[in-house]
């Protein structure tokens, strides 16, 4: 049994250690109240029903009647897929929600090959329209108005909008020299806990972007998240694993994921292709408890149906001829590639901006988090004087638990400008930064 010691009193429930959570404690009245559409349960039986079985009530378009021949495409080394025929067919007419059912069991591969989750009976897996779409999913099936969400600050924008309409309390705890503050994060719930304010709901969820943080460029260690998953245990919290970054985080190895060490079934992980086949795919996946997932399912059979067929065939077609071999050596260019951009950002921020602004050099993907010196807010500087400069940054406000405070950091991105004009750019930002701080110093 855990030792709550003063939160024993207050807490509902105690679970033995490892104990799978119940996870409809996780889910609004929303939620609660979804059903299957009769629909779509058919189109998923009959993806797996016997070739005997003849379907009369479905309504997919006849392949007559569609103006594609064939649908193909080619890679980079050389290889070229053509779909034509009943892989063209597949490719292009509806699926069963859950997704392809050949997709869905390579997800699950990829899955057993770099986390090897716990009880695969317990779990399941779901395409989806980038990892955003099934974030924006579950947030939508817990979230009730005015709750508490714990988050580590700086935090991903798409977060913060994705839960602005439900007036949701941020809760968060500071990244510092040596990673995620834990020990503020378990003060914060401690308090919230023992005080039982009425200002301030008891979370349900934990937010975490673990592997390259966007904006920070923040790699979480496997140590600190063993800490953050047990604090996840002590307080009932359901682990929001976003983690688009995964494989472009700039250590030698593949890092722990907290999938990976989740003993009691209440880690969510959403994963995508964006930043490694291209984000306009759309291509992502979710991975959780089958309760969650399911929830999931039934809220995309009303809304977008099913994950694009294409973007699902192309992608089963690359790891199929890549193998996971294949598939490591290729996310190890890629992250070899923006590894050297970022050096070369930073060789340009030491460059022009020493003495102006301070950064930590990011741990992977694709972000400089810049603090400007001597500059209380940069929203003006950024919005109104930077574009006269031009010179377009993104202020920090956006990835902050509260935006309407005043922020000093910036952040930059090296992903896809050529750094001769980021060279330009860091020269401007210099100029601006020195006028910002002239103007600052006449207040």
């Amino acid at each position: 049994m855990r030792k709550f010691g003063l939160l024993s009193k207050a807490l509902p429930k105690l679970q033995t250690k490892n104990v799978p959570v119940e996870h409809t404690s996780f889910m609004n009245e929303l939620a609660l109240e979804r059903k299957p559409s009769i629909l779509r349960e058919l189109m998923k039986n009959h993806a797996t029903a016997s070739k005997n079985v003849v379907f009369i009530g479905e309504g997919l378009p006849h392949p007559e009647t569609i103006p594609f021949s064939e649908v193909s495409f080619t890679l980079k080394d050389g290889t070229k897929k053509v779909f034509t025929g009943s892989e063209l067919v597949t490719a292009i007419n509806y699926l069963p929600t859950q997704g392809n059912p050949k997709f869905v069991q390579k997800l699950r591969e990829l899955m057993d090959r770099f986390h090897a989750p716990l009880r695969w009976e317990d779990r399941d897996v779901i395409a989806t329209a980038g990892s955003q779409d099934g974030l924006s999913k579950v947030i939508e099936m817990s979230l009730q108005k005015g709750d508490a969400i714990v988050v580590a600050d700086p935090v991903y924008s798409g977060l913060v909008s994705n839960v602005r309409p439900y007036k949701a309390q941020l809760i968060s705890a500071q990244y510092r020299k040596n990673g995620l503050d834990t020990v503020e994060m378990k003060d914060k719930l401690t308090a919230i806990w023992s005080s039982r304010s009425k200002d301030v709901k008891i979370p349900k969820i934990l937010y975490i972007n673990p592997v390259a943080n966007n904006p920070s460029g923040h790699v979480i260690s496997d140590e600190q998240k063993r800490e953050i998953y047990e604090i996840a245990c002590e307080f009932n919290l359901l682990v929001l694993e976003d983690d688009p970054y995964y494989f472009l985080g700039f250590q030698d190895e593949l890092p722990k994921s907290f999938l990976s060490m989740d003993t009691e079934n209440r880690v969510v992980r959403f994963d995508s292709f964006s930043k490694i086949f291209g984000g306009g795919l759309r291509a992502g996946w979710m991975t959780g408890p089958k309760e969650i997932v399911r929830i999931v399912e039934m809220h995309m059979q009303v809304s977008v149906l099913h994950a694009s067929s294409l973007t699902q065939a192309i992608v089963l077609q690359i790891l199929e001829g890549q193998g996971w071999e294949g598939f490591l050596d290729y996310t190890k260019s890629v992250k070899e590639f923006y590894r050297k951009r970022r050096d070369q950002m930073v060789a340009l921020a030491d460059k022009y901006l020493t003495g102006l602004a301070e950064w930590d050099v990011p741990e992977g993907g694709m972000f400089l988090w810049v603090k400007v010196k001597g500059v209380s807010d940069v929203l003006a500087m950024v919005m109104e004087r930077g574009l006269k400069k031009d010179v377009m940054l993104i202020p920090g406000h956006a990835f902050m638990s509260d935006p309407t405070k005043p922020c000093p950091y910036i952040r930059l991105s090296y992903s896809l400008v050529p750094m001769e004009d980021v060279e330009k750019a860091m020269q401007r930002l210099a100029e601006l930064i020195k006028e910002e701080q002239a103007i600052e110093s006449q207040k």
